[in-house]
């Protein structure tokens, strides 16, 4: 019980309501001034680089910025200062994070990835921007909608690329190097190339994903905002995307491909964790905890997922990852799921879906095999020439509807989130009829339904008129056809359904209050949690944080953003504006929450929930992530708190919690 006190967050030692749980201290990340960790860092000490030497990085980088901001006042289009502003972002980050000048080498990699950057600007000052028609390997960038951020990656286009007609899109996920950051990801790719081989006749990128996050969070945005970077820029072909990934690129591919399978013409998930140390003692945490698991900490039973893609699982049979690699194959097995032929040599197929593959390379350690990489490259060309096909049978199964959409299936209901919900659909007779059997969904949308005369769905038929999409609604138990807008009223639904961390995979705003605070304490803690997010996002996601002052927040801006609100109603506006709307009554004495009582002074909330002023977005109250810090870089950055907690106010930035929960469908604190 001790270990697992210090792997995750805290013990449930009393129910308090059914999705909610008081909790005793968790055990704490590391304090905010000590940012590195060997995930993030290598062992050995930085190369501490002279005063001279940090003059001319600083003389370089303040040339580059002159440039940038001199042909942006020109007019020069942003898609393409970016690819200018990649070089300079990476020196700054490396400025900021002195710790990461890991070699002597660094400053000379640092300088020229500033000349690369002055190149490029040279280049735009005279109107040309030639690396956009280049061929073969270069560097591009993109801004992001999350925070503003300028992120970048690695492209290879093919010499065959004219830009007449559509290209498959090779997308690879890195693995885990502690000194792999801005500067030595962009000198390593001129360097070596990519860390997969690049696929004959396919656009390559290789994704950055904002450092070594497995892909999660904001890491996980930057997959779809870098595939769309590639698209804008070049012909894409939208029905033959690859996914690949090895080690910690792994562990994500295997995250954003059972989470995302309808996006894939092909899929390898090379090695990688599929679980967390946390499901082994599921039993012994609190229901919120345990709800959290069911994100992406239980990534194997996830598995049922490959049923619609081609999808290739590597593994060497004498690396760590064997066993995560089995536990995937043994949940399909319990699906009810069938293997033929030999790891070794010809693959283990699953006999039902021959499309499902397992590859164990033997005497193999973490690394891939030459031969094996041969024929894993052979796959996937085959299965990018076929394409990604629209199925007429369709499995699919989640625990949130953040990830609820599999081809032409959305699962826009659940009964109750963060327990399995699955859908087994059957398109028959031309795609007239439909054959559906649910589990725990409530709200179903389905596509491609224009020939659709009959469905019959879990037992209930339903005559229904073809149309391009057609929703099915229970209630009371019984399905019928419902109408295609969004219910009225409070409930969980994509986008909309929590934790806390849910709002940091979109465009958020941090807000600051300028009034006078309630509690004097309460808001020095709401300030400390802030500042301790606003460092720790910048060693881990690469950003900065979007923020204004209350004072200065406009209308607009509840409808661009989610809206992270710091401080109480005396000293933040808008709290003041939303908090009589929430699930809780705030006051200066005290603070009430799922019928306990607790003294406004000692305790701050920190909570998501729909924003009263745009119920299309997100208002949260102090918190930023919530993992904690030593999850940050690993394979699962687990949120801690469900969808609110009640902060303990102390002198710690990572504060004891004293409640914590999930919210029931309807957003209420679910009852006694």
């Amino acid at each position: 019980m001790k270990a697992l006190a210090i792997s995750f967050c805290i013990l449930c030692t009393g129910l308090v309501l059914s999705q909610t749980v008081q909790v005793p201290s968790p055990k704490q990340g590391r304090p905010g001034e000590v940012l590195p960790l060997t995930r993030f860092r290598p062992r050995t000490e930085p190369y501490q680089p002279s005063a001279e030497e940090k003059r001319q990085i600083q003389v370089k980088l303040a040339a580059l910025d002159g440039e940038i901001q001199v042909r942006r006042a020109k007019g020069v289009k942003d898609e393409l200062l970016v690819d200018v502003e990649i070089f300079a972002e990476a020196a700054r980050w490396i400025l900021t994070f002195p710790e990461e000048f890991f070699r002597k080498e660094s400053v000379a990699s640092t300088i020229a990835v500033l000349e690369m950057g002055a190149e490029r600007a040279a280049l735009l000052h005279k109107g040309q921007s030639p690396w956009t028609s280049q061929k073969g390997r270069m560097m591009r960038g993109y801004r992001s909608a999350v925070d503003g951020s300028v992120q970048p990656y690695r492209l290879t286009v093919p010499e065959e690329y004219d830009g007449t007609r559509a290209f498959p899109l090779d997308v690879i996920e890195h693995g885990r190097y502690v000194t792999r950051y801005e500067v030595e990801f962009i000198n390593a790719f001129a360097r070596r190339g990519a860390d997969r081989p690049h696929l004959p006749g396919t656009i390559q990128i290789e994704l950055f994903g904002r450092g070594n996050n497995a892909f999660h969070w904001p890491g996980e945005t930057d997959i779809f905002e870098g595939i769309a970077a590639v698209s804008k820029a070049y012909k894409v072909d939208k029905d033959r995307v690859a996914l690949r990934g090895f080690s910690m690129g792994g562990a994500g591919v295997w995250h954003s491909a059972l989470h995302f399978p309808g996006e894939w013409a092909s899929v390898e998930a090379g090695a990688g964790d599929t679980e967390s140390h946390r499901i082994r003692v599921m039993p012994d945490l609190a229901p919120h905890q345990q709800a959290m698991c069911r994100i992406f900490d239980n990534t194997y039973e996830w598995m049922l997922n490959a049923f619609n893609m081609p999808f290739i699982g590597y593994v060497g049979e004498i690396d760590g990852s064997f066993a995560k690699h089995v536990a995937a194959r043994r949940q399909l097995a319990q699906e009810g799921f069938h293997f033929e032929g030999e790891s070794f040599t010809t693959g283990l197929r699953v006999k039902e879906v021959p499309s499902i593959v397992f590859l164990v390379a033997p005497n193999t350690p973490h690394a891939t095999d030459p031969e094996f990489r041969k024929r894993m490259d052979a796959m996937h060309l085959e299965n990018l020439k076929r394409g990604r096909v629209s199925p007429d049978h369709l499995r699919f199964l989640t625990y949130t509807t953040r990830y609820n959409r599999s081809h032409w299936a959305t699962l826009e209901g659940l009964e109750k989130h963060y327990e399995r919900a699955e859908i087994e659909a059957k398109r028959l007779a031309n795609r007239s009829q439909y054959e559906i059997k649910t589990k725990n969904l409530n709200r179903l949308r389905l596509r491609e339904t224009e020939r659709a005369t009959a469905v019959t769905i879990d037992g209930q038929s339903l005559t229904v008129t073809g149309a391009a999409e057609l929703v099915l609604a229970k209630a009371g138990g019984k399905w019928q056809v419902a109408r295609g807008e969004e219910p009225a009223g409070l409930r969980k639904r994509h986008g909309l359904q929590g934790p806390i961390d849910d709002a940091f995979l979109e465009p958020f705003l941090i807000v600051k209050p300028t009034g006078v605070p309630w509690n004097v304490a309460a808001h020095q803690q709401a300030m400390a949690i802030l500042s301790r997010f606003d460092r720790q996002y910048q060693l881990a996601y690469r950003g900065h944080l979007r923020v204004k002052e209350d004072k200065d927040v406009m209308a607009a801006d509840f409808e661009k953003y989610h809206v992270v609100l710091f401080g109480d109603p005396g000293s933040n506006r808008w709290i003041e504006r939303v908090a009589g709307k929430l699930p809780f009554t705030w006051g200066q004495e005290t603070l009430t929450m799922g019928g306990q009582r607790f003294a406004a002074a000692e305790v701050l909330p920190a909570m998501i929930y729909p924003n009263p002023l745009n119920p299309k977005r997100y208002v949260v109250l102090n918190s930023g992530l919530t993992a904690l810090w030593e999850d940050w870089a690993g394979d699962f950055p687990t949120p801690q708190y469900g969808d609110f907690a009640i902060l303990r106010v102390g002198t710690k930035e990572d504060p004891d919690v004293a409640l914590a929960g999930v919210f029931d469908e309807g957003w209420k604190v679910a009852a006694r």
